[in-house]
């Protein structure tokens, strides 16, 4: 007897590898596995071609220039990039004051360490509340704005709960009081257009494999107008990306993230309309058959891709038996055996209880009706079931 397929409902996590990128990377592994560096011979101009190619690529789904794009492991790679320099650049300056940040809690845990890290060295770091969706408020964020606020970071869109942050308001505050605009946009790019035209960031992060790309491979923007920005180097060496992050660039992957960009750009009309509608269709049947059943984050202004749940009944983990074919994340780690809560859910107001009680599905490209329908009756099995359970 044939075991029934799992469904892959983790999207936010990672994405697969589309396979029409895996066919772009594949020469460069062994047919153009020339370094990007060597300027003497084709196999180097080949391999540079493709990286140049890759920039303008990633700067197209971005309205970019092709000289603002760094290429970095990834986005955890670029925000430590960004904060460690621009505090570093502050202290070797003649510059007086305090190093003040504005950010909030329910950023991602590679922003929120940096901060914590840069509070220890002397920054004044101040998070600002969010609403019950995890969306941070522009009047709140302009009432704390000092004189000493260097970096204001925030989210773009909400890997926990997929709610989208006001950017454009947000990016016209800080462009207005001159400072520093930094965003972690793994989760938006490729689901939304991002236009750097217009949206005043000064800095932005990516991840190839949100977006159906390679693992290990990420961009950073950083702005070269309107202000001129310069970082200082990451890593020291042969001076590869203009001397800012030295070492052989991993030509493979940086293909394979250039396609990625441009597959998102190609069919990014049609994805938001196919997965939002997917989307919806499945929450309301969900609340349906599961009564009581409250979807996390912002109804309408939030990425296509997740679906952040509150069940009304037990456990997430009680349940779990139920649900060994999803592939989900949950509201809760366990970190040595202790269950802990995300401060993403505890930030929106959600208690101990509501956060074991969420689960977050989250779909992609490769998802199909199908698979939904069979999520559905997996979930109304496993709940139903709890429901009809005493709770002892």
């Amino acid at each position: 007897m044939h075991s029934l397929p799992p469904i892959y409902l983790d999207y936010n996590a990672t994405t697969p590898l589309d396979p029409r990128v895996l066919e772009t990377m594949l020469p460069y592994f062994q047919q153009h596995f020339g370094n990007a560096a060597s300027s003497q011979h084709p196999w180097g101009w080949t391999a540079s071609r493709a990286v140049e190619k890759s920039r303008q690529q990633v700067a197209g789904l971005l309205a970019a220039k092709p000289s603002e794009i760094f290429f970095t492991s990834g986005a955890t790679e670029g925000n430590n990039w960004v904060f460690q320099s621009l505090f570093n650049q502050w202290q070797d300056s003649a510059v007086g004051g305090s190093f003040h940040i504005l950010s909030s809690s329910v950023e991602h845990s590679s922003v929120l360490k940096n901060l914590e890290a840069l509070k220890k060295k002397g920054a004044l770091i101040e998070l600002v509340p969010v609403n019950s969706y995890g969306q941070v408020d522009v009047a709140e964020v302009k009432k704390r704005i000092r004189p000493d606020t260097r970096l204001m970071s925030f989210i773009w869109a909400n890997n926990e709960i997929g709610s989208l942050n006001p950017m454009n308001e947000l990016g016209a505050l800080a462009h207005q009081h001159k400072i520093y605009f930094h965003s972690d946009a793994t989760q938006a790019v490729g689901k939304i257009k991002v236009n750097l035209e217009i949206t005043k960031v000064d800095f932005l992060t990516l991840s190839a494999h949100k977006i159906y790309g390679p693992k290990g491979s990420g961009a950073l923007y950083v702005r070269s107008t309107d202000p001129r920005i310069q970082l200082d180097p990451l890593i020291l060496g042969g001076g590869q990306e203009k001397g800012l992050r030295s070492g052989t660039v991993n030509v493979p992957a940086v293909v394979g993230l250039g396609w990625a960009c441009e597959f998102c750009r190609l069919e990014m009309d049609q994805s938001l309309i196919r997965f939002t509608n997917m989307r919806d269709e499945f929450v309301k049947n969900l609340m349906a058959e599961i009564p009581g059943t409250k979807l996390n984050g912002h109804p309408s202004d939030r990425v296509y891709s997740n679906i952040s749940l509150t069940m009304a009944s037990k456990t997430v983990a009680d349940a779990l038996p139920a649900l060994m074919r999803l592939g989900f994340s949950t509201g809760s780690a366990c970190h040595s055996g202790t269950m802990t809560g995300s401060y993403v859910l505890k930030s929106i107001g959600l208690s101990q209880e509501q956060m074991a009680s969420t689960l977050r599905l989250s779909i992609g490209r490769f998802t199909t009706a199908d698979e939904l329908n069979e999520a559905l009756r997996l979930l109304k099995k496993a709940f139903a079931n709890l429901q009809d359970e005493p709770n002892i």
